[in-house]
C-alpha cells in the first residue's frame, strides 16, 4: 500500500477569473503567465504542487468563453479536454464580477459533468462578504459542489486551506513527476510565454490579444549562455508599429524584461533576439497551434 497520493485538478473558469494566478499561488512559484488582459492563457499547462505526501497536478486551462474563430475554438476545447477525466474540477469564479454570461454558461455545463467539483470564489479581498455568500448559494443550488472555498489568489488568503483540501482529495498512488519539477511545460515553451506576457503587460489595451510568439532558434553556447531567437506574430502593419514603438524602444524594453525572466527560468545568461513579423493569417497556421500546445480544430 502506497503512502503517497497523486491526482489531477482541472482549474476552469471564465477569462480573467484568476486561474493562472491561483495555480501560481498553489505551486508557490510562477509557472503560468499572468496578465490583466482576458484570454491570456492559451493552452493546457500543468503546475505541479506538493502538500505533505500528495502531489497535485494543477491543469491551468484557457478561459472558457463563447468562441468566434478557430483560435477561440481551440482554446475552449483545450479547457474542456483538460477537465475531462480529472480527479477534481475546481471552478474558479471572479467574485467581484460574479455570474455573467461566460461564468453562467460554465456553471450550467458543470451540472451534468461526472467529475467531483469544488467551487472557488476568487478575489474575496475586493468583494463584499454578503455578495460572496449569495454567489455561493446560487452556484450550489444548481450544481453539486463538494465544497466552496473563498480565496484571494493575489493576496494568498484562503489558498493554504484550499491546497490542503485538494491534497486530501487526491487518490493514493505514486507521484508522476520528480519532487523538484514545477511544471510539465518545456523550457522552450516557457520562454515564449514569458515574452508573450511582456507584450501583454507592456502594451495593455494598445494591442489585441491576437499576437503570438514563436521560438525559432535555441542555441546553447560554449560559454554556457543561451542565444534565443523569437518571432512575434501580429496581424497588421499597425500592430507591428505598436510592438516596435518609437525607434524600436518598445521592443527593446519587451526584450530586456523578457530576457531577465528567461534568464531566471534557465539559470543562465540569455541573449534574446526578437523579430516582429506581420502575418495576417497566423491564426490559420497549424504550426502556431502545434508550438502552443493547441489542437487544430475545424
Amino acid at each position: 500500500m502506497t503512502d503517497t497520493s497523486c491526482g489531477s485538478i482541472a482549474i476552469v473558469g471564465a477569462p480573467n477569473a484568476g486561474k493562472s494566478t491561483l495555480v501560481n499561488a498553489l505551486v508557490g512559484q510562477k509557472v503560468a503567465i499572468v496578465s490583466s488582459k482576458v484570454q491570456t492563457t492559451r493552452t493546457r499547462l500543468i503546475g505541479i504542487a506538493t502538500e505533505g505526501s500528495a502531489q497535485l497536478l494543477l491543469i491551468d486551462t484557457p478561459g472558457i468563453f463563447a468562441p468566434r474563430r478557430r483560435l477561440d475554438r481551440a482554446m475552449v476545447r483545450a479547457a474542456w479536454e483538460g477537465a475531462e477525466g480529472a480527479d477534481l474540477i475546481a471552478f474558479v469564479v471572479d467574485a467581484k464580477t460574479g455570474f455573467r454570461d461566460d461564468a453562467t454558461a460554465i456553471l450550467e455545463s458543470l451540472i451534468h459533468r461526472p467529475e467531483p467539483k469544488l467551487l472557488v470564489l476568487n478575489k474575496v479581498d475586493i468583494t463584499a462578504k454578503t455578495r460572496l455568500l449569495d454567489l455561493a448559494a446560487h452556484a450550489n443550488s444548481l450544481a453539486a459542489f463538494r465544497d466552496t472555498y473563498f480565496v484571494s489568489a493575489n493576496t494568498g488568503d484562503g489558498v493554504a486551506e484550499l491546497k490542503g483540501a485538494l491534497a486530501a482529495a487526491m487518490p493514493p498512488g505514486p507521484w508522476h513527476f520528480p519532487e523538484d519539477q514545477l511544471t510539465d511545460a518545456t523550457t522552450r515553451l516557457m520562454a515564449a510565454e514569458i515574452t508573450r506576457e511582456q507584450i501583454y503587460n507592456q502594451l495593455h489595451a494598445e494591442l489585441p490579444y491576437s499576437s503570438a510568439v514563436e521560438t525559432e532558434k535555441w542555441e546553447e553556447r560554449r560559454d554556457g549562455s543561451i542565444a534565443i531567437h523569437q518571432q512575434i506574430l501580429v496581424e497588421r502593419d499597425s500592430q507591428r508599429a505598436i510592438v516596435l514603438g518609437k525607434s524600436g524602444n518598445r521592443l527593446k524594453e519587451i526584450g530586456s524584461t523578457a530576457r531577465a525572466g528567461i534568464s531566471e527560468l534557465t539559470g543562465k545568461k540569455v541573449h534574446l533576439f526578437l523579430h516582429v513579423k506581420v502575418k495576417e493569417d497566423w491564426t490559420e497556421d497549424r504550426a502556431v497551434y502545434r508550438d502552443s500546445g493547441l489542437d487544430w480544430v475545424d
